[in-house]
């Protein structure tokens, strides 16, 4: 810098106005060229940093996507199972005592109701936070952005189901069959005890208004929540294969 200065100072002292102009357009240039290299790498360091979050996001979403597709899947064959299981019993409304089996008596009670849970940290993180900034790919912020909306219908549908089950169809059981049937098989002692006991009664419970009108509420909602579990799988598939071009899997 020093000999720039002298150089100037040189060219002024000479009266050499030409020379200095086209020195002082060269310096103003070094120092355009200066600052312009400084904010590129300043901007591929930017760049490089967004890549690398970018990275750990589509990391961390495809994990919580792979572990969903394994719960839907799942569920998928259990809500198939209860479908079957609620509409076989719903055909055996109106039978004699005599025609009701110790396997007909199991399935009149078989709730076989696990709530279904699908994890959504990873989403709502992204959707909640500036991390939605950093996605580049058009396609994956609008199926990331509806994704929540999926899971919202997913559990409320859900929550009918266990709703039915525990406010309803529980308290008809209950009130017509003794839940010492349903463990009289397991020990001797059970045995005993159920025979002290108020008698079931199976027939009562299948002709029951209020445990009918369950049974077909329930096989209802079962039957939507499948339909919502398939589709709620090929979405998250989709959102999974996106995932994992932009991954490079």
């Amino acid at each position: 810098m020093k000999i720039f200065r002298k150089l100037r100072r040189t060219l002024i002292a000479s009266g050499k106005i030409k020379s200095y102009l086209i020195y002082a357009f060269g310096e103003i240039v070094l120092i355009v060229i200066g600052i312009l290299i400084a904010w590129k790498i300043n901007s591929l360091n930017e760049i490089r940093k967004n890549k690398i979050v970018e990275h750990k996001i589509y990391q961390s979403l495809n994990e919580e996507l792979d572990s969903n597709l394994k719960i839907l899947d799942s569920s998928i064959y259990r809500y198939s199972e209860n479908v079957k299981i609620i509409s076989n019993t719903i055909r055996n409304v109106g039978l004699q005592p005599e025609e009701i089996t110790t396997q007909l008596k199991k399935d009149i009670v078989l709730l076989n109701y696990k709530l279904t849970q699908l994890h959504d940290g990873a989403i709502n993180s992204i959707n909640s936070t500036n991390k939605f900034e950093f996605i580049e790919s058009a396609v994956l912020k609008h199926l990331i952005a509806s994704y929540p909306n999926e899971l919202d219908n997913f559990n409320s549908q859900e929550a009918k189901i266990e709703n039915i089950i525990t406010n309803r169809l529980k308290p008809e059981i209950e009130l017509h069959v003794s839940l010492l049937d349903i463990v009289s098989n397991r020990d001797i002692g059970f045995k005993t005890a159920n025979s002290f006991s108020t008698q079931s009664n199976y027939v009562a419970l299948l002709n029951s208004r209020g445990y009918q009108n369950a049974m077909v509420d329930r096989l209802i909602q079962t039957e939507i929540q499948l339909a919502n579990s398939i589709s709620l799988r090929d979405k998250t598939k989709t959102i999974a294969s996106k995932l994992n071009v932009e991954l490079g899997i």
